[in-house]
């Protein structure tokens, strides 16, 4: 495969079931084989997309003293401002060149979880910054709890299956800002090659070359999306808890040709997690003589600590 699908969630959610078994079987199969596709039909807006990027360029390019003053210690980057260079890969030491911020889950007051996530971080000097954060957030949640639902269907299980464990499930939006490049880079790029941690990760700004996907022959394309398209791949927990029916594929942004090393790159991911007492234990109807048992037994919250460990978010 050298590009990746085009899928549209527009018909999942028809009232034709012939246009929602198409769905269920066009990203059933992309999962299965390359683990990305590209998604029309999704619920943001042009105005709220161009409102989020335009905060998000705001709060970038506020003085670096007023950023650090939102990185929050003692929560492994999991909420607020994470500086340039923090995050690395797993098996890597060279930092990506990269900073973010971290939106998280809002629960109610009454939520078993509410104790288990830090709280938001407000942004005093962009006083729409966190609401049109909160908006994207809740819009792309609800693209992947149908996205999730379509996947149930495919694995043979109830169509709701995943709804339990997305609902205040422990996910994360990350605008992420590439910063020009002003020198030779040793060894580090935007993203070193990787795999996602959780269930579904939903990508905005996928729309020029960077981001790179590896195919099954250990070839490296470009996912490149239209203006109307997010970018959506299987992230670790999944593969695991389907015993790698579906996919999770490696992928890396690389830096730009030196031409336009003097320019920055913005994308947002929003990285779908479940609660943290899911148990990832690979589904019976994924195991069979031909695809033994691959994983150990782990909940999702003790498979996050081992990754943001791996990623030099948590120090041991």
């Amino acid at each position: 495969m050298q590009n990746i699908p085009s899928v549209d969630l527009r018909d999942f959610l028809s009232d034709d079931p012939k246009r929602k078994q198409k769905f269920v079987n066009e990203i059933g199969s992309a999962f299965e084989d390359i683990g990305f596709v590209a998604l029309k039909g999704h619920f943001l807006n042009d105005q709220l997309v161009d409102e989020l990027y335009g905060e998000i360029r705001n709060f970038f390019a506020l003085p670096l003293e007023t950023k650090h003053s939102y990185e929050i210690p003692g929560i492994g980057g999991q909420r607020g401002y994470v500086s340039f260079g923090t995050e690395h890969a797993k098996g890597r030491k060279e930092g990506d060149l990269k900073e973010f911020w971290h939106f998280g889950q809002y629960v109610s007051e009454d939520s078993k979880y509410a104790s288990e996530y830090p709280e938001n971080v407000e942004v005093k000097e962009l006083p729409r910054f966190n609401v049109v954060g909160k908006e994207a957030y809740q819009m792309l949640e609800k693209t992947g709890v149908y996205v999730l639902r379509a996947l149930a269907l495919h694995l043979g299980l109830d169509e709701f299956y995943f709804d339990q464990y997305a609902k205040d499930g422990n996910s994360i939006l990350r605008p992420i800002h590439y910063p020009p490049i002003t020198s030779e880079p040793a060894n580090a790029i935007r993203a070193a090659a990787h795999g996602d941690i959780n269930l579904i990760t939903l990508l905005m700004g996928a729309q020029g070359k960077g981001l790179q996907v590896q195919n099954h022959n250990g070839e490296w394309i470009d996912a490149i999306a239209e203006q109307d398209e997010l970018v959506i791949n299987v992230g670790d927990m999944l593969s695991r808890h389907t015993n790698n029916k579906l996919k999770s594929t490696i992928h890396q942004v690389v830096n730009p040709p030196r031409e336009l090393w003097g320019t920055s790159r913005y994308s947002i991911p929003f990285f779908m997690h479940p609660v943290s007492d899911m148990k990832l234990d690979c589904l019976e109807n994924c195991i069979d003589a031909e695809n033994p048992k691959k994983f150990e037994d782990i909940t999702a919250g003790a498979y996050l600590y081992e990754r943001l460990v791996d990623l030099g978010l948590i120090k041991k």
